[in-house]
């Protein structure tokens, strides 16, 4: 049972006439306790009256498939299956982060009819948000009291990363277009495949004029390049302990996420093959063997449910992981944090297998404030948030070194600027034929 603001009203409407007119003593208590009882039968009256929660039946509408940031409308049909007009409220027990506010929605339904109840999330959280139960509160005619119930209704709405950074896309593919000949721009880098001749144009390479070509034609003619295509590019995302840190208001694993779907939808489109693995102590997520038209559809299903766990990840277990992937030399992409020098020794015992038969890149988000607050020192305590952030840097870069001793190339920037940056050093790879 559930108590309207207007029993308490009720109850204070019988203090009114004794109050104006001044009554006290026994004679105000028997009044008193006369409008309690009277008030006492209204509400036994008024629940008695009310229909039954229980003779309602829910049912959910289709489960709804949205990026972060937008809002989804979820429906609910409620149907009475008693005797009784339904007069009440009904409350949809979405999780804080599905974005739903209240979540109370005032209805009335004649008996035997249904309606249809809408609401709006917009979720604050990828993953999949849930609904485990439809709580209903049966109001009487009067509105004094309410019979309330939960009834079991699960529902889910899956909420998939949202991939921001597709904004960098087309001008990455417009210089990948470059890179592969379609335009009149062309290079020519070692291990990179012949694709056609055409005629000589200013500004091309003229170590790359075709002279028997040209000695036929009586005109210059050029060799164009391509890139090598049917290549493999393997992504292992770090969702261990340090890619629940925020930085930016974004976790970091968030940005690893869009990291690696920016780098995937480039490298699918160059004709290049994409594996994705998210892992910790286990594999929390993989994609392998899709085709591009369903590459980016794969990756963000399989990453929307993928959360931090506060554990170290386990760096032995990805030599045997790509090796399960792809047996061609490949361009494996750590996407991962680079704390202390102390921190990173299993990353440092894993970087030289790597190193060893592919093409390695360690990526790492890193924190905009370090620069900031290594300037500002207006007072005691900013001088020390200063020397802890110059400290920080410095064992990035102590990592960054040691990593690049030991044969991984190295690329820390940002979560605005991680996913284009990535983008750019595949492309650089390409260009550079050393992928």
């Amino acid at each position: 049972m559930a108590l309207s603001w207007r029993f308490p009203a009720l109850l204070a409407a019988g203090l009114l006439p004794l109050i104006v007119l001044g009554t006290t003593g026994e004679r105000a208590l028997w009044v008193l306790g006369v409008w309690t009882l009277l008030c006492l039968v209204i509400l036994i009256v008024d629940l008695s009256l009310a229909a039954s929660p229980r003779q309602l039946t829910v049912e959910r509408g289709p489960v709804e498939r949205i990026r972060l940031g937008e809002s989804a409308s979820p429906l609910l049909a409620i149907e009475v299956v008693g005797k009784r007009t339904f007069r009440g409220i009904v409350r949809d027990a979405w999780e804080p982060s599905a974005g739903g506010g209240r979540m109370r929605t005032r209805v009335t339904i004649p008996a035997g009819e249904r309606r249809l109840v809408r609401l709006t999330l917009t979720p604050t959280r990828r993953g999949t948000r849930r609904s485990e139960f439809v709580a209903v509160r049966s109001f009487g005619p009067l509105g004094v009291a309410a019979r309330q119930v939960s009834l079991k209704a699960p529902g889910e709405l899956k909420v998939l990363p949202p991939f921001n950074s597709r904004k960098h896309l087309p001008s990455r593919l417009a210089r990948l277009r470059e890179l592969d000949g379609r335009t009149s721009l062309m290079v020519r880098g070692q291990g990179t495949e012949f694709d056609s001749l055409r005629d000589y144009v200013r500004g091309d390479d003229i170590r790359s004029i075709d002279w028997r070509a040209t000695a036929r034609r009586q005109d210059l003619v050029v060799r164009t390049w391509r890139p090598e295509r049917d290549r493999h590019v393997v992504i292992v995302i770090d969702s261990g302990r340090s890619s629940a840190a925020r930085v930016e208001d974004e976790a970091r694993l968030d940005t690893a996420i869009e990291g690696a779907l920016l780098l995937a939808a480039l490298a699918s489109r160059a004709g290049d093959h994409v594996e994705v693995l998210a892992l910790d102590r286990l594999v929390r997520a993989r994609v392998q063997g899709v085709g591009a038209g369903q590459l980016l559809t794969n990756i963000v299903e399989a990453m929307a449910d993928v959360e931090p766990q506060l554990i170290e990840p386990d760096w032995d277990m990805v030599p045997g992981l790509v090796n399960s992937m792809t047996t061609q030399r490949s361009l494996v992409v750590l996407i991962s944090t680079h704390d202390t020098p102390e921190q990173c020794e299993s990353l440092f015992a894993l970087v030289p297998q790597l190193a060893r038969r592919h093409l390695t890149l360690v990526a790492s988000v890193s924190d905009p404030d370090a620069q900031r607050f290594t300037t500002e020192r207006p007072d005691v305590a900013a001088v020390y948030r200063a020397a802890a952030a110059e400290r920080a840097r410095l064992d990035e870069r102590h990592v960054a070194e040691a990593l690049t001793q030991l044969g991984a190339d190295v690329l820390a920037a940002t979560p605005k600027e991680l996913p284009p940056k990535l983008a750019d050093r595949y492309l650089a790879l390409k260009k550079s034929g050393r992928l």
